[in-house]
């Protein structure tokens, strides 16, 4: 529950969830995204075959399928297309070379009857007969006026040698951006468990998870809800084996698209004395990595972006992940002792908490001002200091423990070649550790060297 009220907040307006389960929980769950994203807000209870031959071990009814529940942020989602496939294209031909391209029809008479839609009732020239034709009980799909546009384009089409009583209409298939989505996705199209298996055991070498999801599942989803054109951002809550971030680099490397993940998985142990994770913890000893489902997850996404680099080699985009752990702040809180204020005083000086890497608090730093934890970065040593720059120079950051007075002017005049450089476009703004400066002076003395160079903005931390 706290997960879907945190994806409900996070999701775009036109952003979509999508969560597969069993029959066992399907129901309680639709009640759960039902107050949570509103009734009115629910797409589909999608039925997909995740399997196809039975096991005769089942003493009741054995389950061939799961439950992929789809709902949307808000009305903003009002129209929905897959893309396209050979087979849904087969339909369209073009037997009269029409200059349009291929073509098929649709029918011409409105499910409504006459008395229903009487401004949608007129003759119709048969060109075939020369006869005058109307349907009997039912209206026309069209107003006259469309009507006479689709005479004046060459829509109509008049079944030749057959029924030539009512027209249909010509559907170019150069007109059509998708087809309409159903909600039985079998698994010739969308894939099995035994296929996620099968490709998760392809980048290992053998099977350490039980009924991954294929890709092929993944890409079906994305093909709802993405595209090439725009950066959108996949969110999975239960990564497990990584199979998303699979399914969102394979549909990158196929129509160039700039789709981005974040996969969320808790470390979860994984216990040698259990029989089915058995063959997950010898995997972990290895490669010498600890015994939990992340670790696995992350090993996936390697060999997963390896395996796509060799297969798309002339895909330039970009494969390589971050990987973040939560923690608590790196800066102190304020918690006075309220019998020992000096102490509380003394201890505080430091504001940086002890033990924190330069790592640690330059993502931290990142969150604070909003910035993406993903933006580019590179690290340059300056006058003996680290400094790194993010977002090729929009921030320069540099967390040296200490800044002595005569570190300031070669520190200062490296940072502002290497800002030159890089050339960033709009203001930049430089943070220091504001513990490092040997005193007053040579914090300064270095902000006014940044500022006679143009980096007016100046800050510490």
């Amino acid at each position: 529950y706290p997960r879907l009220k945190l994806a409900r907040n996070l999701l775009r307006d036109d952003g979509m969830m999508f969560i597969s389960v069993d029959d066992g929980e399907v129901a309680n769950l639709k009640q759960l995204m039902s107050e949570v994203f509103g009734a009115e807000n629910f797409l589909a209870c999608v039925a997909w075959e995740k399997r196809y031959t039975r096991s005769n071990n089942a003493r009741l009814f054995y389950s061939l399928k799961d439950n992929v529940l789809v709902f949307r942020k808000s009305e903003s989602v009002s129209f929905l297309r897959e893309p396209r496939t050979e087979k849904s294209d087969s339909n369209y031909y073009n037997p009269d070379n029409d200059p349009r391209g291929n073509w098929t029809t649709s029918s011409y008479v409105n499910p409504a009857t006459k008395e229903q839609r009487p401004n949608l009732v007129y003759k119709i020239e048969n060109p075939v007969t020369g006869e005058l034709t109307e349907h009997p009980t039912h209206a026309w799909k069209y107003e006259y006026s469309e009507h006479l546009r689709h005479i004046q384009e060459g829509r109509l089409h008049w079944a030749r040698g057959g029924d030539t009583k009512y027209p249909r209409l010509k559907v170019y298939l150069s007109e059509r951006e998708g087809i309409v989505p159903i909600d039985l996705w079998d698994y010739k199209s969308t894939g099995t468990t035994d296929e996620g298996g099968n490709e998760l055991k392809g980048l290992f070498g053998e099977a350490v998870f039980d009924n991954p999801k294929p890709t092929r599942l993944i890409r079906r989803m994305l093909g709802l809800t993405t595209s090439s054109k725009g950066p959108e951002l996949i969110l999975d809550f239960f990564a497990g084996s990584g199979t998303t971030a699979q399914a969102v680099m394979g549909a990158n490397a196929d129509d160039g698209g700039n789709r981005r993940y974040i996969l969320v998985q808790l470390p979860e142990t994984l216990d040698p004395d259990d029989r089915n994770q058995m063959a997950a913890v010898t995997f972990c000893d290895k490669l010498g990595k600890r015994r939990n489902i992340a670790e696995l997850t992350k090993e996936r996404l390697r060999r997963a972006a390896k395996e796509n680099k060799e297969e798309n080699p002339l895909f330039r985009g970009d494969l390589g992940f971050r990987v973040f752990k939560l923690d608590t702040s790196n800066i102190r809180a304020w918690d006075p002792i309220a019998n020992d204020l000096e102490k509380t005083l003394l201890d505080s000086q430091e504001h940086l908490k002890l033990g924190r890497t330069e790592q640690d608090i330059l993502y931290e730093l990142l969150l604070k001002l909003g910035l993406d934890l993903a933006v580019p970065m590179e690290d340059k040593i300056i006058a003996g200091k680290s400094v790194h720059s993010i977002g090729a120079g929009t921030l320069m950051v540099c967390l040296a423990q200490e800044i002595a007075g005569a570190d300031v002017e070669s520190l200062a005049q490296g940072i502002v070649k290497w800002h030159g450089e890089l050339a960033p476009e709009g203001d930049s703004q430089v943070v220091f550790r504001d513990s490092a400066f040997a005193d007053d002076v040579a914090k300064t003395n270095l902000t006014a060297i940044l500022q006679q160079h143009g980096l007016e903005n100046v800050r510490s931390l």
